[in-house]
């Protein structure tokens, strides 16, 4: 994260040298340890000491909070609760039982599925914990083969969980969304879903004349946020029995969507013999290509067709359907 905010200054130092990030943070301990350490790699690069967070906005059940998903009964315990673990447990019955037989055939021992699944884990959680991020031993455990196997493992758990593929997933990041087109529009927030109303209507919290903001979440609130956007509205049911690349999946994966450290800039752009400005979506460095608003080759939409293009958020999604 230190170095995430360090890369965000390098790609925006004209803006940021002029302009204080405005900052705010799910009330998770890691969350707000991640907004933290963004600031840190900002504040290095600035030659400053870090600056605080500007709101933490407790997470759980008894609080609106755009960067946490929690007060929808329906999609919290509702049919569709757990759909993507569902089609993640199909997956696994596919590829772990080969894996699981070569690893207990080798080490003498016993393990489930699940624990083979979990000993996978390891490899990028290891990896991330070494100072130089090198390559953790548990990585060379298994093949290429077993780790795309794995990497579809995880896209499932997303898109079924929390993305296009739950029925209630994109529901959940409208009032993100409905936040990011009051900042674009400079407007106040117009929104009846889970945005907390006391925050978002005091210029202290939620202030509409910030030239940069940061937010920081989860990696599921962040799959349901880009769900809201549309940004996979193209993205077919995924099977759950065969491995679908990128290209059949028009650009959706958890790799690509939410790695560690993921990062979602959107930007407000005024553009030299343009009257109008622009907004270009940008997923871990990939630039979205914006369909839906009739993107040009750099990925840019004009903010009005931007805005017309969020009517699923502007309409409050399935919000209605929390509460049957």
């Amino acid at each position: 994260m230190v170095n995430s905010g360090a890369h965000f200054y390098r790609r925006y130092q004209k803006l940021i040298d002029d302009n204080v990030p405005f900052v705010r943070a799910g009330g998770q301990h890691r969350v707000v340890e991640s907004a933290e350490k963004w600031l840190a790699g900002v504040a290095q690069s600035l030659k400053e000491e870090p600056r605080k967070i500007d709101v933490v906005i407790p997470e759980g059940p008894n609080w609106n909070n755009t960067l946490s998903h929690d007060i929808c009964p329906a999609f919290e315990g509702g049919p569709h609760h757990g759909l993507g673990d569902r089609a993640q447990h199909v997956w696994a019955d596919k590829f772990v039982p080969p894996i699981q037989q070569r690893i207990n055939s080798a080490l003498g021992t016993n393990l489930s599925a699940t624990s083979i699944v979990y000993l996978m884990d390891m490899c990028p959680f290891d990896t991330l914990a070494h100072p130089s991020a090198k390559m953790s031993d548990f990585c060379r455990i298994f093949t290429e083969k077993e780790w795309r196997e794995y990497d579809y493992f995880q896209t499932l758990g997303k898109f079924y969980g929390y993305g296009v593929g739950n029925p209630l997933g994109p529901t959940q990041g409208v009032g993100y969304v409905n936040e990011l087109l009051a900042r674009l529009t400079n407007k106040p927030v117009d929104d009846n879903t889970n945005t907390n109303r006391t925050l978002d209507s005091d210029p202290k919290t939620f202030p509409l004349d910030r030239k940069v903001y940061a937010d920081f979440s989860h990696d599921n609130d962040i799959s349901g946020v880009l769900a809201a956007l549309g940004l996979y509205n193209r993205t077919k049911p995924l099977s759950n029995t065969t491995i679908e690349d990128t290209k059949k999946t028009h650009g959706y994966s958890a790799a690509w969507s939410v790695p560690f450290a993921a990062r979602l800039y959107v930007e407000k752009l005024q553009c030299k013999h343009e009257k109008e400005e622009s907004v270009r979506v940008i997923v871990n460095d990939r630039v979205h290509p914006l369909d839906f608003c009739g993107g040009d080759k750099h990925g840019r939409c004009t903010l009005s067709k931007f805005v017309d293009s969020q009517s699923f958020a502007r309409s409050g999604g399935l919000w209605d359907q929390c509460y049957e």
